[in-house]
This record gives structure tokens, C-alpha cells and sequence, in this order.
């Protein structure tokens, strides 16, 4: 793996952490996180792990007691492990104080941004002091496992999602020694509230029609129901997928895509006038209004040379790529294109950069399952919608 360099100003990182609007979900984590750091300390103390037979060990486990403990993000409860002599007792609150909370807030943080094993245990003894195993970093990052799959397995079928976005992208993941391509599948659906949630999330071989049809499998097993447009790339497969999953779904073909692949083959001569031109037909609003500036563009070059290959991508894509003018006109900005997942993809690709290939796929389920989570606290937050019909403007 490459070398990062951090440079990492502790103060700030503490104060950073301390004072963020850390949900349910990071509480969840901090318990669990807390739990097991505890528990490793009790391992440790006895010499000798559950159900081992050891001439070393020093004592026996003797369940756990409860303890609430008071912590920046609200009261939580842990199980704090005993012994049967009593002599074992555990540091972690007293490490925890120490630290100022930053040594267990601060590696889930890490986790989320895709900070690596290694880079997370040298933080640690920066930012209090104390060493981490990179054992211990490694258990305690996959106790996120359900919190994460939870989140990705929960019920569709108490909201309706009209519209859907859907798209995928590669990354490098570590399997059978060697390192592979792997397609990570996501869903975006815009609900009847007309605010976005992140729907689905897998990795998978590759980007396939079978693939598609897993992930649509997946959807519709959690309650998901066919939508009335699902928005995306022009992928064969993908659109074979959507075809024969949803029944009575209508496509569109993201116009920004189609509009680059029809400006890449046209004939330099005249480009801005034949630029313009395909423009107008896609500005439109409604259908028939479309289709009458299309017509008038195929008669204008049918014919010339040069325009043989623009013409006939423009005629075989035109209708999927119109599908969003049968929408509401305030709807029709947000449904033509899949410009909104690219934040999105950013947001997994920049943590994706620094981990570069995930140990497994687990991993990457893991970490990308969290960056969503994360991701989608920040869509359309309070009353706001993603949008708005122009009867309510």
C-alpha cells in the first residue's frame, strides 16, 4: 500500500470530534467499540482467550456487569467484563477520560474517511498516548458490520420511490492473492416526500446485466416496488436489467451523457452550429415539442457527409433519452441527468484513494456502507425537498 502522509494537528482533530453531530448510528458504534476494548483487557488479564485450555491462565471470566456511563453524544450502557477472584478491573474509562474521548470517536472518524490500519494506530498513540494493536483496530472496525448491514438490508415497502437513480463504479480489492476489479452497485430513490435516500448498495464481479439483476433481486426482496422512471447510463446490461425487473418502468438515458457521446462524433465543421442545434431539442419541456425539433435536425443533415454516425445515434437514443419531459416541469432539471450521484461517487472515491485496494470485499462493503450512511444524513436535510413541482413555487 502506498505510504500516506498525514499531518494531523491533535487539538484540532479533538475539538473537531468532540463537537460533531454524532447520530444513533456512532453511539451504536461507541458501544460496541468500548465493549470490546474491554474485553481484549479482560483476554489479556487472564492469559488465555474464551474456552482456552492454558497451563498460563491467571483466572476464569465471570459474565459482565452493566454500567452506564455519560459520554459527549449521551448516557450508554456497556457490559463491563468480571472475574471470579475480582482483581481484574479495566482502564478503558480511565484511558477514555484521559483522551478526552478522542481515541474512540477518533477511530471511527478514521474508519469513515478510509484512513488504513496501520495510519490509525500510529494516530492513536499521537493523539493520547496510548498504542493500538492493528488486531484490535481490525475487530473493532468489523464490529461496524451490523450497524452497517442493517442499515442496507432495512424495509422499502413503507415509502414509494417513484424516481430512482442507479449507477456503478470500479475499485481494487484483494481476493485469492491476487487483486481484482470489483463493481460497486448503488440506488438512489427519491421517496413520496420528494427527498432522497440511499436504497441500495452491493459489490459485485463485475457491471453485467446479471449483476444488475441481482441488485434489483436484492431491492425487491426488501419490499422495493417498480418505480416509475429509473434514471442511468446507457449500459447494455443495465438497461436489459431494468426491462425485465420492472415491468410498466419506464427508462431514461441520462441526457448529459448522451449529449457528450453525440458532440464527441460530430464533424468539426459547423460543431457549434449542429451543437446549438441538438441543444434547442433537449431544452424542450414537452415531448411532441422534442420530437418536432429532432425531425427538423434529421431533415437539416440528412444527407451530408459527416453526419451519417451523429444522426443515427441521435435517432436510436432519442426517446429514452426524453423519457423525464412526461414529468412535471419542476421535476424534469433533477430526472434528465444522473449528475446528482456524482457527489455521490466523490464522496466513495475519496476515501477509495487513500485505502486504494480493500483487503477483501467485506472491507469494502464495510467502508462504503458507512461513507453512504454518512453521506446521506447530508441529503435534502429538514423540510427541504430534492423537488418541487411549480405549483408549489
Amino acid at each position: 500500500m502506498t505510504q500516506i502522509n498525514l499531518t494531523l494537528n491533535v487539538e484540532d482533530l479533538k475539538d473537531h470530534l468532540m463537537n460533531s453531530n454524532l447520530d444513533a448510528v456512532v453511539k451504536s458504534s461507541l458501544v460496541l467499540i468500548l465493549n470490546q476494548m474491554m474485553e481484549t483487557e479482560r483476554d489479556e488479564h487472564l492469559n488465555a482467550d474464551a474456552y482456552e485450555r492454558t497451563s498460563a491462565r491467571t483466572d476464569y471470566r465471570n459474565g459482565y456487569y452493566d454500567r452506564d456511563f455519560l459520554v459527549s453524544i449521551g448516557k450508554i450502557n456497556l457490559k463491563v467484563p468480571r472475574t471470579r477472584n475480582g482483581e481484574f478491573s479495566t482502564s478503558v474509562f480511565e484511558k477514555y477520560q484521559r483522551a478526552d474521548q478522542a481515541l474512540v470517536l477518533s477511530m471511527i472518524e478514521m474508519v469513515v474517511n478510509g484512513v488504513s490500519t496501520r495510519k490509525v494506530t500510529k494516530i492513536m498513540e499521537q493523539l493520547c498516548g496510548e498504542s493500538v494493536s492493528k488486531s484490535l483496530v481490525s475487530t473493532i472496525t468489523k464490529k461496524l458490520d451490523p450497524i452497517v448491514n442493517e442499515w442496507a438490508s432495512r424495509p422499502l415497502n413503507v415509502m414509494y420511490y417513484k424516481y430512482v437513480f442507479v449507477d456503478a463504479l470500479y475499485i481494487k480489492v484483494r481476493e485469492h492473492q491476487r487483486v481484482v476489479s470489483k463493481a460497486v452497485y448503488v440506488a438512489v430513490g427519491v421517496n413520496s416526500q420528494l427527498k432522497r435516500e440511499v436504497i441500495g448498495l452491493a459489490v459485485n464481479h463485475s457491471e453485467s446485466k446479471e449483476g444488475w439483476t441481482q441488485f434489483f433481486s436484492y431491492l425487491k426482496s426488501r419490499g422495493f416496488q417498480s418505480p416509475k422512471l429509473m434514471i442511468s447510463d446507457a449500459h447494455k446490461g443495465l438497461k436489459a436489467a431494468i426491462q425485465e425487473s420492472f415491468v410498466g418502468t419506464s427508462w431514461q438515458r441520462c441526457t448529459f451523457h448522451f449529449k457528450k457521446n453525440l458532440f464527441d462524433r460530430m464533424p468539426k465543421k459547423q460543431a457549434e452550429e449542429l451543437k446549438h442545434a441538438l441543444l434547442r431539442i433537449f431544452d424542450a419541456t414537452k415531448p411532441e415539442d422534442a420530437r418536432a425539433l429532432k425531425e427538423e435536425f434529421m431533415q437539416t443533415y440528412d444527407g451530408e457527409r459527416g453526419y451519417e454516425t451523429v444522426l443515427s445515434l441521435l435517432d436510436d437514443g432519442f426517446e429514452d433519452a426524453i423519457q423525464f419531459m412526461n414529468e412535471p416541469l419542476g421535476f424534469q432539471k433533477k430526472l434528465r441527468t444522473t449528475n446528482n450521484l456524482e457527489r455521490l461517487n466523490s464522496e466513495i472515491r475519496r476515501r477509495e484513494r487513500v485505502i486504494r485496494i480493500f483487503p477483501n470485499t467485506q472491507s469494502a462493503f464495510r467502508l462504503i456502507g458507512a461513507v453512504l450512511m454518512d453521506y446521506e444524513k447530508s441529503l435534502d436535510p429538514g423540510e427541504r425537498k430534492y423537488m418541487y413541482d411549480e405549483k408549489e413555487n
